[in-house]
């Protein structure tokens, strides 16, 4: 089962979700500002196929972001011990 390892997969990495509704996103213009959930600072989420995976933090290095991951997150309806 090797071959698993290489079966491509979406990766998001989600700075923070809402929900609004389509008449509110067809008035949305530059300098729109749309608040999120997470607070200011929260750790992103990534994503694998649609699966939260790993919580981590932007990482500045010269001209490069990059993502640290911070934690490994628990399965869905389980937490880590």
């Amino acid at each position: 089962m090797r071959w698993v390892m290489d079966v491509p997969s979406p990766v998001d990495i989600v700075l923070g979700t809402t929900t609004v509704k389509v008449r509110e996103c067809a008035t949305l213009a530059v300098d729109t500002v749309i608040r999120l959930k997470q607070a200011a600072g929260s750790d992103l989420e990534v994503r694998v196929g649609g699966i939260p995976m790993f919580a981590g933090e932007v990482v500045m290095a010269g001209d490069d972001v990059s993502l640290r991951i911070g934690r490994v997150l628990p399965p869905a309806g389980q937490e880590i011990a």
